[in-house]
């Protein structure tokens, strides 16, 4: 197993290099210039002419891309163009509000989309299964922004129980977004395992099981959902990298200061060094994660072994 997890992270080092590079050419692409938009409308062509040659901007593009490169592997993301900060201050000081609604959304996902989907499962084809599959479709399809305006309508403007953003309230803050971000991993959850259950009740050891009589709850837990794990923990994995992700625009929706929120202000302001550092934070925590699900893999199914 450490030779697969050496492996694995060797080739992490070019697919982190690619996503470097994309976003460092992208970024530049882009319309605006960031000397222009820190200096203010006021400010005069010679001023905006020495911000430029102060942030660096004034040098070949080669260069820009080989010192951005050299940083990189010093472990340097920078400094911001917008605060002056450290592009690594400034992200991890982020970090705690994305790390928790991100969590907190996975483990609302788990909960409800595994349950859901055992019981739509051993109600195959009844009026549960029917509002259980229904609910799903409609939670994988329901766009994040629409739903997450909807739920500010109604429980912070009419209702007024909730906050409708920021997270000056604690826990209760979290509510909505949280609420807002797990519903479309919750969906699909419930779909994969209603479809492994499925699968796996059909089983001549479930048959077996059941034949022994073995408690309605052991057959289900102990030997068909401990069976039909391994495309559910698949999902799960790829589901909170989708999070991460999708956290983006949750956090732009209620005012949320996490990694996601600092991404889009700082794409506004043309702060290159900020979004570079935050996209290849997001790009790592993938390839962390898909790297965790595999060796979850082993856990759940002693048969797998890695070489």
């Amino acid at each position: 197993m450490i030779t697969y997890v050496a492996r694995r992270l060797l080739v992490a080092i070019p697919t982190l290099l690619g996503v470097a590079t994309v976003v460092f050419l992208l970024m530049r692409l882009l319309p605006g210039d960031p000397a222009v938009v820190i200096a203010g409308p006021q400010a005069t062509a010679e001023d905006v002419e020495r911000l430029r040659h102060q942030l660096g901007l004034t040098l070949p593009f080669w260069q820009q891309y080989l010192s951005f490169l050299g940083r990189l592997f010093h472990g340097d993301l920078g400094m911001s163009i917008r605060t002056g900060d450290p592009v690594i201050r400034e992200i991890f000081t982020r970090v705690p509000f994305t790390a928790t609604l991100a969590f907190t959304s996975l483990l609302i996902a788990i909960l409800i989309g595994v349950t859901a989907g055992v019981i739509a499962a051993t109600k195959r084809n009844s009026s549960m299964d029917l509002s259980i599959s229904g609910g799903a479709v409609f939670g994988a399809s329901m766009p994040t922004y629409w739903l997450g305006l909807m739920l500010i309508i109604l429980f912070a403007v009419h209702l007024r129980v909730l906050p409708a953003g920021g997270s000056d309230r604690g826990p209760i803050s979290l509510v909505l977004p949280a609420i807002t971000l797990a519903l479309f991993s919750t969906g699909l959850i419930a779909r994969q395992t209603r479809s492994a259950m499925l699968e796996v009740l059909g089983q001549d050891f479930v048959r077996t099981a059941r034949a022994k009589g073995a408690a309605r709850t052991v057959v289900l837990i102990r030997h068909a959902l401990r069976n039909a794990l391994l495309p559910i923990v698949t999902v799960i994995g790829l589901q909170f990298g989708t999070l991460l992700g999708g956290a983006v625009l949750t956090e732009t929706i209620f005012a949320w200061p996490g990694v996601g929120r600092l991404l889009v202000d700082s794409i506004g302001s043309r702060d290159y060094p900020v979004v570079q550092g935050v996209v290849l934070l997001l790009s790592v925590s993938f390839i962390a994660i898909n790297l965790i699900t595999d060796l979850l893999y082993a856990y759940v199914d002693p048969r797998i072994r890695y070489g």
